[in-house]
């Protein structure tokens, strides 16, 4: 097949459209592989189809190597299978919902669990017909407050979603290990740096779950691998492994102690190391424990107040503590909110005001670090006032424990003793989760088992995003010249380039790139002539990225072409007669 420049609907850009934050978004847009439409939304053009159509394909063979079946559900969905499993309310504001004129209630599918659920409950019946994967590409549609990044982060993206459907948690743990070498395979073949750790299940529920990230500066996921063994997890699924409980029979009795003007923990530790100094070393920050207040926002709109406590060189990471409460959001207390509490003062909340046994009411939920036996300086809930030697499970009991509290680099690895924690940023690409039956028990889909009892199904789910994948290898492989596609998913196998004003350059390029279109080989062909100068098509060729570029110019009179690997930069003069062959085989590897 040939591409020719000449005709082909596209418009190179030599300035960065103004709403691009990441340079995959400004490549993209710029080289005339999608277009904006609004916030979030955007046209593929041919080139950019071309890639998604490539990255879909590959997906496709893969899911269908392991017996998965492809169908399609409707992206228009009605309100009552999302009302059954609760997902109406949670997903809050995150859905685009309409009316049709009957006044039926509807939404853009942000996901198709429900559906999947529904049409196997519809069908099948027996356990006999399990276990079974099936799966779908197709649009996806979510509110996302502040779209951003290009294709990272939009309101309207293409999702490869499937799943499994087995009878039992072996069978399901069986499932789960296929769709994950399936997806080792996938992004094997897209070309880009990837890691797989260990995630949160979120609102999607289950037990098992594990994110596939593109390794990416800007990426918004941050993950965190040990120095030591080969732990990786999500920030939000980092597990902080808690220190033993310590003896506390020898403990001194809390006691409260003035200390005036320490509104922040280091004026607090300056002033405990003046006044009340430790006879085995200086007061530190973690000796405190700091008492941060949350407002939780539950999908049905109620407001549950929450107390956090951590120790004082800790921060409250938001996205952390959000993954741990999935899909209640949150929010900081402002000072009308405190104001309902007049058991709190403000600044110096203590342990003994809070729990849902205490005055307050307010539920409070501890760092694990917060073990039994350690002993802390905290508020004292009057103004100006410090306790120390307050001893968890003493002088205080929580009503739990959460992870909230940031994860450093040097944090202790959770799963070995020698490694500690280093960060890094990545892209979501792909995430599997071992479901189990939540939705299978929302939506009554059982079947009848070999003993001829109905059985819950047990469930896996497992998501892939081609279009969000278009912008992750951009942004993986691009260089300063512009994008450098892998040449599984390139819009094109080659770029032939007709440089120059002779006719004869013509005639060669365009007799190229026909026996190359003859063997198979997909051709980007810069037929354009007229005021189009060789400058701006070698611009334009290595702002599109194609793999390999072939230039029919000047060195046509000594009868070789241009071979040139966008990649490497590395350039080979081949004779002409021997350049349909050459590439054809350098194509097919």
């Amino acid at each position: 097949m040939i591409l020719r420049m000449s005709s082909l609907f596209v418009r190179t850009l030599r300035d960065d459209p103004n709403d691009a934050e990441v340079p995959s978004h400004r490549l993209l847009v710029r080289a005339g592989y999608i277009r904006r439409n609004a916030p979030g939304l955007y046209t593929w053009l041919p080139l950019g189809l071309r890639v998604l159509r490539k990255i879909e394909n590959i997906i496709r063979e893969e899911m269908d190597a392991i017996g998965a079946q492809e169908l399609l559900f409707p992206a228009l969905l009605p309100r009552e299978p999302y009302e059954a499993s609760g997902r109406w309310t949670e997903y809050g504001d995150n859905i685009f919902r309409l009316k049709d004129r009957k006044g039926g209630d509807y939404l853009l599918g942000p996901t198709h669990e429900e559906m999947f659920t529904l049409v196997v409950k519809d069908l099948y019946s027996s356990y006999k017909d399990l276990p079974l994967s099936i799966y779908q590409i197709q649009n996806k549609y979510r509110d996302e407050a502040r779209p951003r990044a290009g294709l990272l982060r939009g309101r309207e993206f293409v999702m490869k979603d499937s799943y499994s459907f087995d009878v039992d948690d072996a069978g399901l743990e069986a499932s789960y290990q296929k769709h994950r070498e399936a997806y080792v395979r996938i992004f094997d073949r897209l070309g880009f740096e990837y890691v797989i750790v260990k995630a949160t299940s979120g609102a999607m529920g289950g037990s098992a779950s594990e994110e596939f990230l593109a390794k990416a500066a800007v990426g918004e996921d941050t993950y965190v691998r040990c120095t030591h063994c080969d732990y990786a997890a999500n920030v939000e699924a980092v597990a902080v492994r808690p220190p033993a409980p310590v003896a506390y029979d020898d403990a001194p009795a809390a006691h409260a102690e003035q200390t005036p003007d320490t509104p922040t923990i280091d004026t607090l530790v300056d002033h405990l190391n003046a006044e009340h100094a430790r006879a085995d070393r200086p007061w530190a920050a973690g000796d405190t424990l700091k008492n941060v207040l949350v407002v939780l926002k539950h999908p049905d709109g109620t407001r549950e107040p929450l107390a956090i406590g951590l120790p004082g060189d800790r921060e409250v990471d938001q996205k952390r503590l959000e993954g741990q409460l999935e899909p209640i959001e949150v929010e900081a207390m402002d000072e009308a909110e405190l104001a309902k509490h007049p058991a709190l003062v403000k600044g110096y909340i203590g342990p003994e005001v809070l729990g849902e046994e205490s005055k307050s009411g307010i539920r409070y939920l501890v760092d694990p670090r917060v073990v039994e036996g350690t002993r802390w300086v905290t508020g004292a809930n009057v103004p100006g006032s410090h306790v120390l030697d307050l001893v968890a499970g003493r002088d205080f009991t929580p009503d739990g424990t959460i992870e909230a509290a940031d994860v450093r680099d040097g944090d202790a690895c959770p799963n070995c003793a020698e490694g500690t924690l280093e960060s890094a940023r990545g892209v979501e690409m792909g995430h599997i989760f071992q479901l189990g039956r939540k939705y299978a028990e929302a939506l009554d889909l059982k079947v009848l088992d070999e003993n001829g009892k109905l059985v819950t199904v047990t469930m896996g789910s497992y998501g892939i995003g081609p279009s969000r994948a278009v912008a992750a290898i951009a942004e993986g492989t691009l260089d300063d010249s512009g994008l450098c596609w892998p040449r599984d998913v390139a819009p094109a196998d080659v770029h032939v380039v007709a440089a120059g004003k002779d006719p004869a350059i013509f005639v060669a390029a365009e007799e190229l790139a026909a026996a190359l279109s003859a063997q198979g080989v997909d051709v980007l062909y810069d037929d354009r002539t007229g005021k189009v100068s060789p400058g701006v098509k070698f611009k334009d060729a290595e702002l599109i990225g194609v793999p390999t570029i072939v230039t029919v110019g000047r060195g046509l009179a000594d009868g070789v072409v241009e071979v040139r690997d966008r990649a490497s930069d590395e350039r080979r003069d081949v004779p002409v007669a021997d350049a349909a062959a050459d590439v054809v085989a350098l194509v097919r590897g």
